[in-house]
């Protein structure tokens, strides 16, 4: 059996793929276009969609390019 990614303050690549995998297909491949879209990795994508989902004064895809580490 695997075990789960660790969670940290950041959703991991790991996780997001875990993630992805688990979504339909078409939701899918629209998150990993915009990663492509936007030079960025899926996770961090992944991270501002359920951001701006529960927070609307978080970060989005239209605010800005966040600086990642």
């Amino acid at each position: 059996m695997q075990n789960a990614p660790a969670i940290n303050e950041h959703l991991s690549p790991e996780l997001a793929q875990i993630f992805l995998e688990g979504l339909p297909e078409k939701i899918r491949n629209g998150l990993e276009m915009r990663a492509k879209t936007m030079n960025y990795p899926v996770w961090a994508v992944i991270e501002m969609a359920i951001a701006g989902y529960l927070d609307e004064e978080a970060l989005s895809f239209v605010d800005c390019k966040p600086k990642l580490d």
